[in-house]
């Protein structure tokens, strides 16, 4: 009969992945890993497998609890085009309050080795799935209800956003200033929405939406 494990899984786990997150997967040893979630390397090891299994594991709750938990938030409370300026003005109030640099924990695990395993290939090709999908969803309500400009296809308008989602949280890592990262998001704004504007052209505000919400602890 197996004993009960002596720790919380969950801390732990998130443990790793603040530990994989700053120093990244390659960087990080097993033993930083034990010390820093507080377990003996046997735990470790007995609990979640090897380094990269652990890793996978850390991975997928990392993204549960950042994006997922965003996509689902948003799409459950907002309209369409208020969703994706949301969406965004979170990515950008987290990366700038983010004093480590971080960036996002997956974009920069896809800047090393890891994804020559298979397994982790597919966590991020699930994860790209699914804000794919979200933008997708997001842009096409919008085009129906006339806040979201028709000039271009919804696949189309959706893509540009998952690449300048990526450009942001990689671009977070480098100068994570609310000046530079929201200049890299206006222009697609403006695209975006701007087209039923009549008046003076004026920046639109990124923050205004999250000030009195509670935002993620990280993502």
């Amino acid at each position: 009969m197996a004993r009960p494990r002596e720790f919380d899984e969950a801390a732990v786990l998130d443990a790793a992945i603040q530990r994989f997150w700053l120093s990244g997967y390659e960087a990080t040893s097993v033993r930083e890993l034990a010390d820093e979630m507080g377990i003996a390397g046997a735990s470790l090891y007995n609990a979640f497998g090897d380094k990269r299994t652990l890793y996978r594991s850390a991975l997928n709750r990392y993204l549960e609890q950042t994006f997922r938990e965003r996509i689902r938030r948003l799409e459950s409370t907002v309209g369409p085009a208020e969703a994706i300026r949301a969406f965004f003005g979170e990515i950008i109030d987290r990366s700038v309050t983010d004093k480590r640099k971080r960036g996002c924990l997956l974009v920069n695990s896809t800047l090393e080795n890891v994804h020559e395993d298979r397994d982790f290939h597919q966590i991020v090709n699930t994860f790209l799935s699914e804000v794919e999908g979200f933008f997708l969803r997001s842009v096409a309500a919008g085009q129906r209800a006339g806040t979201v400009t028709t000039s271009q296809a919804k696949e189309d308008l959706a893509r540009m956003l998952l690449g300048e989602l990526l450009g942001i949280r990689v671009f977070a890592r480098i100068d994570p200033s609310r000046t530079v990262l929201e200049g890299m998001i206006r222009p697609v704004f403006a695209l975006l929405f701007e087209f039923r504007d009549r008046g003076p052209k004026r920046r639109p505000a990124l923050r205004g939406y999250t000030q009195d919400r509670k935002v993620p602890r990280s993502g």
